[in-house]
């Protein structure tokens, strides 16, 4: 029987709320089953969007209030699918967990809305989303079968750089491969998010688990990510699909990028106001000026004390030597910053490769909407093992050996 199946990817983008991207998700994926697409793939953060160039107001040992109504309002915008913060694997899989007595669901109804779209267009549909589970957020990939609904989700467990201060590790059990046959052909999928494809031995727990087809959602749309997912095809002998999001400065939320008004009150005193993708002013503060005293330790570290609220003739900004600070730092917009927000913040460079490593669509520039897809003979995964099996003849089991804390390396049954 041919192993023939047509896999795709969508190019897109958050949208300004979750009903929205779910709409949005749902036309995408009925545009795919009507190309024959069985199996489609979108970015990461997909649901719950990427904060991209946020920096949440944070230092090394300082935070903002506007950074913490950032990440409320960040929160808001993520998606609960009912999971435990620690991850309840099987029993949250296999709907096992005490229900919501009023809505009869746990979480908000995303897992539920997405099981709906696959099951209507008989797509086996992955999407990211930013979930949330108890206080912490995690970067996830929700695994959503026509048939069977969700049969599996990964979470993050190395966020980086600064997605680590508002994105929790998640556990390494989560990166079991996911089986389904869809039309007569067995696909053993897992999934890497973005920059865990450089990490080499989670690579090789996937490899080792007989995955033919790797699901790369990512946020990476430098030209080193084409390389990188050739490699991965290659040393895998697997199909890979690769999906970012393209997205403009203009539509990134607006508690991103949204410009700050002063104003001063009767008093004098500086009144910061920041406006919400919900329309809130949040990050309000009352008073002058501040002034910093500054202090040396012996070994020469300067550390600064913030006096009392002081009214600092704005004139002249230093006194003392010392330059003064306002209560807030203002933020421009786009149009404050000489541009109209057309700048692209993220480019795309979504794409599909073959188990020797050829890109065979894509990858794709500058284009906010963009379905990706090809056919694809997964018996190319068993013929390119003639001379590379990166987990088995090529593996020298007797010499080096990974385990993987609470993962079975097992390929499954």
């Amino acid at each position: 029987m041919p192993q023939r199946l047509v896999i795709g990817l969508s190019q897109s983008h958050t949208l300004s709320s979750v009903p929205q991207t779910l709409a949005a998700l749902r036309d995408t994926t009925k545009r795919a089953a009507d190309k024959g697409i069985s199996i489609l793939l979108f970015p990461e953060a997909y649901l719950g969007g990427y904060p991209r160039t946020c920096s949440f107001g944070a230092a090394v040992g300082s935070r903002t209030d506007l950074g913490r109504d950032q990440y409320l309002a960040y929160t808001k915008s993520a998606v609960d699918l009912g999971d435990t913060p620690s991850g309840a694997g099987d029993a949250w899989l296999e709907n096992k967990l005490p229900v919501n007595q009023e809505t009869g669901r746990r979480g908000d109804g995303t897992r539920e809305a997405l099981e709906e779209i696959a099951r209507e267009t008989g797509v086996f549909v992955v999407t990211g989303v930013v979930e949330k589970a108890g206080g912490s957020l995690y970067c996830s990939a929700v695994y959503v079968d026509p048939r069977r609904g969700v049969v599996g989700k990964r979470r993050k467990v190395m966020p980086t750089g600064s997605e680590r201060l508002v994105w929790a590790q998640g556990s390494a059990s989560t990166l079991k491969a996911v089986v389904a046959t869809i039309k007569g052909v067995r696909v053993v999928m897992g999934c890497a998010i973005c920059w865990e494809n450089y990490m080499p031995l989670l690579r090789h727990s996937i490899y080792s688990q007989g995955v033919n087809l790797w699901l790369a959602p990512t946020a990476d749309a430098r030209d080193t990510w084409e390389p990188l997912v050739r490699t991965i095809a290659s040393e895998g002998r697997c199909f890979v699909l690769t999906a970012n999001q393209c997205i403009r400065k203009k539509n990134l939320p607006s508690w991103v990028t949204g410009s700050t008004t002063t104003t001063r009150d009767d008093a004098g005193g500086v009144r910061v106001h920041e406006t919400l993708a919900n329309g809130i002013p949040v990050g309000t503060f009352k008073g002058g000026l501040r002034r910093l005293s500054m202090t040396r330790t012996e070994e020469n570290h300067e550390i600064a004390w913030k006096c009392d609220n002081e009214t600092i003739d704005e004139t002249n900004p230093l006194e003392n030597g010392v330059a003064a600070t306002t209560t807030t730092q203002k933020q421009n917009s786009p149009q404050q910053e000489g541009g109209d927000g057309d700048e692209f913040v993220s480019t795309g460079g979504s794409c599909i490769v073959s188990p020797m490593g050829q890109t065979i669509a894509g990858p794709v520039w500058e284009r906010e909407s963009e379905l990706l897809y090809a056919e694809v003979d997964f018996e190319d995964c068993d013929r390119g093992h003639l001379d590379f099996d990166a987990a088995g003849h090529y593996s020298r089991p007797d010499a080096f050996k990974l385990t993987v804390e609470g993962l079975d390396l097992t390929p499954p049954p």
